[in-house]
C-alpha cells in the first residue's frame, strides 16, 4: 500500500492562493503560546487504543483532545486515556444511554473551569452527543471547547428527523456561544460534507444523508453572515479538494483517497484568526489506522 504522511494545511501568504498541502513539519514542537487542539472520532475508545492510538498521541504535543463515538463508560474512558496520554488528564464526557453507541469527551492536561453536558434540548440529554468545557487561555480570557457528534442520519427515516432537530439546536447554541464567550470552538464529527470540495464522489451522494442540500444549508448558515463562525481547516486550505478526514473501511477507498471531510474545528472569528496550522493525521496505510476517521489537529497562536 502507498504510504502517505499527515496532510498539513497552513495559512498562505495573502498574495497567493492557499494550498491544502505544503512543505511544513507538522510534527514540530509548538510555538510558545500556541494551543494545540486535536479532534477525532475514535470509533470506540477500546478499539482505538488496541489499534495504536497511543503511538499516534505520543510526542504530538496535544493540549486539548476531543473525542467522538467513545462507546464506553466514564471509568473505562479515563483508564484508556491515562494509558494513551501517559498522564492523568482532566476529562469531561457524556455517555449515551444506548450502550455501545455515541459518547463524546473533552480531555485536557490543564484543569477545566465550568463543564456542561447537552445541547439545550432535553430530547438529546442522554444521547452522548455534546459536551462543553471552559478553559483559561494564555491571553487571560476563556475558551469554550465543544466535542460534538452529529447523527449520521438516513433519508426518510426517524434518524434523519433527529439529525435535523439536532442541527436546529446547533443553530441556537452557536449563536449563544458567539454572543457569550470570549472564544468558542466546536470540534467533532458533524457528519455533513459542506461543499463539493468535501467529498471525493460528491455526484454519487447528493441524495444521501451527509450531503443532502437541506443538511448543507445548515452549514451555509453556520459559516455565513447569519451566524458567522469559521471553518478553520477550510479557511486555511482554501478552495481545494479535502483534505478528507473519513474513509470507508471497504474496498480501496483509503488507498485511492476516496474520502469525506466531515470532521471539523469550527471557531468564532476571534479564535479562527489565531489558527496557524491544521493537519489531518492520515495514517501511512489502511492497516495502520486506529479508526476510520483521521485526527484533525489545529494550532492556535495566542
Amino acid at each position: 500500500m502507498t504510504s502517505k504522511p499527515s496532510t498539513p494545511v497552513t495559512a498562505a501568504p495573502t498574495d497567493q492562493a492557499p494550498a491544502a498541502v505544503v512543505h511544513a513539519n507538522a510534527h514540530a514542537p509548538k510555538e510558545p503560546g500556541a494551543l494545540r487542539v486535536a479532534t477525532v472520532n475514535v470509533n470506540g475508545i477500546r478499539a482505538a487504543h488496541r489499534k495504536g492510538m497511543p503511538a499516534w498521541f505520543a510526542g504530538r504535543g496535544v493540549d486539548v483532545l476531543t473525542l467522538q463515538e467513545v462507546r464506553a463508560p466514564s471509568d473505562i474512558l479515563e483508564t484508556m486515556l491515562e494509558d494513551i496520554t501517559g498522564q492523568d488528564w482532566h476529562v469531561h464526557d457524556a455517555v449515551a444511554a444506548a450502550k455501545g453507541r455515541a459518547g463524546v469527551a473533552v480531555a485536557t492536561l490543564a484543569e477545566h473551569g465550568e463543564r456542561r453536558s447537552g445541547i439545550g434540548d432535553e430530547y438529546f440529554d442522554d444521547a452522548g452527543r455534546w459536551v462543553e468545557v471552559d478553559l483559561p487561555t494564555p491571553d487571560g480570557k476563556t475558551l469554550t471547547v465543544v466535542s460534538a457528534y452529529v447523527h449520521s442520519g438516513e433519508v426518510d427515516t426517524p434518524k434523519q428527523v433527529d439529525k435535523y432537530r439536532f442541527l436546529d439546536q446547533m443553530v441556537l447554541r452557536l449563536q449563544q456561544l458567539r454572543q457569550e464567550k470570549d472564544y468558542a470552538l466546536v470540534t467533532g464529527d458533524l457528519n455533513v460534507g459542506h461543499t463539493e470540495r468535501d467529498i471525493k464522489n460528491w455526484k454519487g451522494n447528493v441524495k444521501k444523508a451527509g450531503f443532502l442540500p437541506e443538511e448543507r444549508a445548515y452549514f451555509d448558515r453556520f459559516f455565513g453572515e447569519e451566524i458567522g463562525w469559521k471553518d478553520v481547516a477550510r479557511e486555511l486550505a482554501g478552495d481545494v479538494d479535502g483534505p478528507y478526514t473519513w474513509w470507508s473501511w471497504r474496498g480501496q477507498a483509503y488507498d485511492k483517497d476516496t474520502g469525506w471531510r466531515i470532521d471539523y474545528q469550527m471557531a468564532t472569528p476571534e479564535l479562527a484568526a489565531k489558527a496557524t496550522q491544521a493537519v489531518v493525521d492520515r495514517a501511512p496505510s489502511w492497516d495502520t489506522r486506529f479508526s476510520d476517521h483521521a485526527p484533525l489537529v489545529v494550532d492556535y497562536q495566542f
